[in-house]
């Protein structure tokens, strides 16, 4: 949040804060680890020693996968839920939702933590048959 700003509109500092934390550009300085954007394909592709391991997913691509894997949220959801970030973990079958958020003073963060079990249920029901 702006220092002496008001309102979520004018939030300034918080996006600066998300777009310089980017996960996949650490992930690429552990040694072992490398990514593949897949033309056609949402999302990257993440190896350990060149074996696939997982699939990273910014923002919408999450949506453009489940909707390449015949998942039609629209039928499950009534609205989509922008994760920051989405891992899929191959070997573990694990969907992790990543949200980066910084905030200098109370406020929405606080609500977005609160929301949690709420966005944790929607995403949970894609998965169900």
């Amino acid at each position: 949040m702006k220092k002496g700003g008001k309102g979520g509109g004018r939030t300034k500092t918080g996006l600066y804060f998300e777009k310089k934390v980017d996960l996949l550009e650490l992930l690429k300085k552990i040694k072992g680890y490398s990514l593949k954007k897949v033309q056609g394909k949402a999302g990257t592709e993440v190896y350990f020693n060149n074996k696939l391991v997982a699939f990273w997913f910014k923002k919408y691509q999450f949506y453009k996968f489940l909707e390449q894997k015949g998942i039609n949220w629209r039928e499950k959801i009534s609205k989509r839920l922008i994760p920051d970030d989405a891992i899929i973990v191959i070997i573990k079958e694990t969907l992790f939702i990543i949200e980066i958020k910084y905030q200098e003073v109370g406020g929405s963060v606080d609500e977005k933590l609160q929301t949690c079990d709420f966005k944790k249920s929607n995403i949970l029901n894609l998965f169900r048959l």
